[in-house]
């Protein structure tokens, strides 16, 4: 039975369109494939980096590590809860520095004066700082604390992680603030609110989740720096409150400088130990990072 020419003619082209659809579908599913491939691959030297840093790590590990100072060579037993101590101690102090100086000055960045000639600047130079080199910060630190003071110091670690933390926390909080709404500032304005009250109730409270997202980011990339304070901090094998006395005015320890220095030793005892404390900074950093990823899903509902 033979087709009329406009049957023909409709049936070549479904023909046509249907072999189009599966070569598509066809080079989709292959370049889905390949990309999913390669992501993976992508991710095998960080899934090794961490299935070795806990294997090592976790054989030495024990509640003496975080309670006790470092062993001397060939002792027995042990920790790292001094170098803990600092590595708080210095991150807090980085950021009672860099957090509230980053905030204020996204406000105005965002709010106050976003198209000023200060305000690109500023921008400029915070995309300079958040791309500069970690051991420049150590060494701008140096030049303006250590020098000054006289002493390496926890503070003078501090002053070094806020220059590296600054950058991040200020462009994160200036494009979390250009996320608000328009209409819900207008809306604030059109009420009578002053500029400080739209900040304070408007602008702030609903940009909250990705500054905070920011302010992790930033913790967690302080935390693992180690250039910094070897600088500023120095090392210490003593805890940074002695005889009731809380030494920020001296050398500190940190787990960072802490993994630096052991790692190269020639005592197995102190090598275990500081894969340990790699693996109680690795898991550190990596709950800063889910937390922050966590916060920035929820922001983008």
């Amino acid at each position: 039975m033979s087709m009329s020419p406009a049957t023909q003619q409709e049936f070549d082209t479904q023909s046509l369109f249907y072999n189009r659809w599966k070569s598509r579908s066809l080079r989709n599913s292959l370049m889905n494939w390949v990309s999913g491939s390669i992501a993976l691959i992508a991710c095998l030297p960080l899934l090794s980096l961490l299935g070795m840093v806990i294997y090592r790590g976790s054989r030495a590990l024990s509640w003496s590590s975080f309670v006790e100072l470092p062993p001397a060579p060939m002792q027995e037993g042990g920790g790292f809860g001094n170098a803990m101590v600092g590595t708080i101690t210095m991150v807090s102090i980085a950021a009672l520095l860099a957090v509230p100086s980053g905030i204020l000055t996204a406000i105005f960045l965002a709010f106050l004066g976003p198209d000023s000639k200060l305000a690109e600047a500023v921008r400029f130079v915070a995309r300079v700082l958040s791309g500069l080199p970690s051991i420049l910060a150590g060494v701008f630190a140096y030049a303006m604390v250590v020098l000054v003071m006289k002493s390496y110091s926890a503070f003078a670690g501090g002053v070094a992680l806020a220059v590296l933390m600054l950058p991040i926390i200020l462009l994160t909080a200036e494009q979390s603030m250009r996320m608000v709404q328009a209409r819900l500032i207008e809306a604030a304005v059109g009420m009578g609110c002053t500029s400080a009250q739209v900040v304070r109730r408007v602008l702030l409270p609903t940009a909250f989740p990705g500054i905070l997202t920011g302010v992790l980011l930033a913790v967690a990339r302080a935390a693992g720096e180690t250039a910094p304070l070897l600088f500023t901090a120095l090392f210490s094998n003593y805890w940074l409150v002695q005889e009731g006395q809380l030494k920020l005015a001296e050398p500190t320890a940190s787990l960072a400088v802490f993994i630096f220095n052991f790692s190269g030793s020639a005592f197995d005892n102190l090598v275990e130990m500081a894969w340990s404390g790699a693996l109680i900074l690795v898991l550190m950093i990596l709950t800063l990072n889910l937390s922050a990823q966590l916060l920035a899903k929820k922001l983008q509902r």
